[in-house]
């Protein structure tokens, strides 16, 4: 088995990553998918 390699976003893409999310209106999942992340990486 490989081991995966920790993905690091630069403080901009956090930022407007976390926009939608707290604008609400769309689920979590839908917003992840949009941005080719696992839900859980926007949960953090």
């Amino acid at each position: 088995m490989t081991k995966k390699t920790r993905r690091e976003f630069t403080d901009e893409f956090t930022r407007e990553a976390a926009v939608p999310l707290r604008d609400g209106g769309r689920p979590l999942s839908q917003i992840a998918a949009e941005l080719g992340l696992e839900p859980s990486v926007l949960r953090r």
